[in-house]
């Protein structure tokens, strides 16, 4: 009972606490917990798009150096543990409900001195660092959640190095209505000293991270396109992107054991979900969900099938979107870009989750005439594998909502 009490505690918070603490009021919370964090040797990963698979690249390539990694990532697909990584394997229940225990006695005691309870984020990184405290990673992979500075994450410290991956406009209400805005609230990570490696294919956003690095005395380290790591045939070209990020951060740290071999070795084998992930011949699930997201899985589905389709089968999308993303963009960039014959659409199992009705007339206006509409993920997936033909191509995209609720459909059909 009390596993299903912790989940149960930790996905109802966002309904009844809405006020986000500041860095000094979660530091308070951390001190209250003993500093745990200042244990730890952390990687800390921000950017718009790409932070998982760099956390996935990191972890791997250390784990075949033969190095124990913890990895902190969010959101999770289908069960909440999958946020808190031992070597790429979620934490066991015993050690998730321990944390869980000891941060909610540490939240309680912090109420009754008039601190505000966490928000769900806070909470769930409260309890990263616990469980990486009590496990003892070498090196801990900690990727951001909204933003950079003002980020609940960016209570940490001094950080062995950082990542910022690619930027693009998400989250505007937020972060700023520029790629200048979003790229200085992401370089808020940038700490006195630290070496930052950063995706340099943006103009406007690298001159603010550079200028953030110049202010903090700290090296940086800007690749671009010619940059890709080449040495793995990675399915999407954003893919190999991620991983020069994450090997030239490795390579700046000189973190011993870690050699080209190792670095080939460990690349080759990543499998981060929902990120260009195969799941059956003719499948793939990809979480892009936003503008900057979509335009890679664009070039990634024209290197998989090849922008001429002709003697060959057709493209189908499964497709949602919530609400507050941009979806009209969205979709008129994957008809544009895509020769797409088929679209299923579907509604997610969330507040935020758009009505179909709404995707399927953007997509008629945007030139896709064979539109079907699902009010739930499984029977929208059953109609598409219905429709796919042996030589077709299905990719579920606009969404990790979407992803996690495939995921778990599967999950139910093989069990």
């Amino acid at each position: 009972m009390m596993e299903i009490h912790a989940r149960e505690y930790l996905l109802d918070i966002p309904f009844w606490t809405k006020k986000k603490n500041t860095l000094e009021q979660v530091r308070a919370f951390l001190e209250e917990l003993g500093n745990p964090d200042e244990e730890l040797q952390i990687i800390h990963v921000a950017g718009t798009n790409g932070k998982g698979s760099v956390c996935a690249d990191l972890t791997s390539v250390l784990r075949e150096a033969g190095y124990h990694v913890g990895t902190f990532v969010s959101p999770h697909l289908v069960d909440i543990r999958e946020r808190f990584l031992l070597d790429g394997i979620p934490v066991s229940e015993e050690v998730f409900e321990r944390s869980f225990q000891k941060v909610l006695s540490a939240v309680q005691m912090m109420t009754s001195r008039g601190y505000c309870h966490p928000t769900f984020f806070e909470f769930v990184f409260l309890m990263a660092m616990v469980i990486f405290q009590e496990q003892k990673p070498d090196y801990v992979i900690l990727e951001t959640g909204l933003g950079g500075r003002l980020d609940t994450t960016n209570v940490i410290r001094r950080p062995l190095g950082c990542v910022i991956t690619s930027i693009s406009l998400e989250h505007t209400q937020y972060l700023g209505d520029s790629i200048e805005k979003i790229a200085s609230e992401k370089a808020g990570i940038i700490k006195k000293g630290i070496p930052v490696v950063y995706d340099a294919n943006q103009p406007e956003a690298s001159a603010v991270i550079c200028k953030r690095a110049e202010e903090m005395a700290s090296k940086a380290y800007g690749l671009d396109r010619e940059d890709s790591y080449g040495q793995v045939d990675f399915a999407a070209p954003y893919q190999a992107m991620n991983a020069a990020l994450a090997v030239k951060l490795l390579q700046v740290l000189e973190i011993p054991g870690v050699d080209d071999q190792v670095i080939q070795r460990g690349l080759s084998s990543v499998c981060w979900k929902g990120r260009m992930q195969k799941i059956g011949p003719g499948i793939w699930l990809d979480g892009a969900h936003n503008p900057g997201g979509i335009q890679a899985f664009i070039e990634a589905v024209r290197k998989i099938s090849g922008t001429d389709t002709t003697g060959q089968g057709g493209l189908q999308l499964l497709f949602a979107a919530v609400s507050d993303k941009d979806y009209g963009q969205m979709i008129e960039m994957l008809c544009r870009g895509l020769p797409i014959d088929r679209v299923t659409v579907v509604h997610l199992n969330s507040d935020r989750g758009l009505e179909p009705a709404i995707l399927k007339e953007l997509f008629y206006k945007n030139g896709c005439s064979q539109v079907e509409t699902y009010e739930n993920v499984r029977e929208a997936l059953d109609a598409a594998l219905r429709h796919k033909g042996e030589q077709d191509r299905l990719f579920a995209v606009g969404s990790l909502y979407l992803i996690g609720e495939i995921e778990a459909a599967l999950s139910c059909r093989n069990s």
